[in-house]
């Protein structure tokens, strides 16, 4: 069951959030205190996919996977996404990007953007899925593993290009400019931030 993380006790999410991060992320994981200055700072929606047919073990959640996102008014900057090691390969990657990108759609972002490692073949494949253009390389990027990223993009919003058609109604046409204005949309492209593991 995906749920918003401020629906959920702090500490204990914070606790399981650090376990999961040193399971998945190693020397790059976030410590405690990292993800409570994430979890506290303005403009982030975090998604939580919980367990609910397991009990939590005192002071933890039972968490099958977390994925957030920045949104500045422009775009958003998914920072993180990751799934527990027994429920990787279940859709949950999936289901939790399609909710961050409807959350991002919904609140007027732009653009996703991300940062994944090169060598990460899973989730390369899942944004991939999801619609996500590379646009760049950022070398060196994950420290201290010294690995290179890809810099990633979904558009949320369609570029939209007018031009005018000729009227080919016979109907007069008497709002002053010849012919109906027409919108044309591109095909969607098919071409994260910090880390993934999907």
């Amino acid at each position: 069951m995906i749920v918003d993380y401020t629906t959920l006790e702090r500490e204990p999410l914070v606790t399981t959030l650090t376990s999961l991060e040193h399971d998945l992320f190693g020397r790059g994981a976030w410590t405690q205190t990292m993800i409570h200055q994430e979890l506290n700072a303005p403009a982030r929606t975090y998604l939580i996919d919980i367990d609910t047919s397991q009990p939590a073990q005192p002071g933890t959640l039972p968490v099958r996977g977390y994925a957030g996102y920045w949104y500045d008014g422009d775009d958003a900057e998914l920072m993180t996404i990751g799934v527990a090691r027994p429920h990787q390969h279940h859709g949950i990657a999936t289901q939790l990007l399609t909710a961050l990108t409807d959350r991002a759609r919904a609140q007027g972002a732009r653009r996703i953007l991300l940062e994944v490692r090169v060598d990460n073949t899973p989730a390369l494949a899942l944004y991939q899925r999801h619609g996500f253009t590379t646009l760049g390389r950022r070398k060196h990027y994950y420290q201290p593993d010294n690995v290179d990223a890809y810099t990633m993009a979904l558009d949320l919003k369609p570029h939209i290009a007018g031009f005018t058609l000729p009227d080919t109604s016979g109907t007069p046409d008497t709002s002053g400019t010849p012919g109906t204005t027409t919108t044309a949309t591109p095909a969607e492209s098919t071409t994260h931030t910090q880390r993934n593991q999907a």
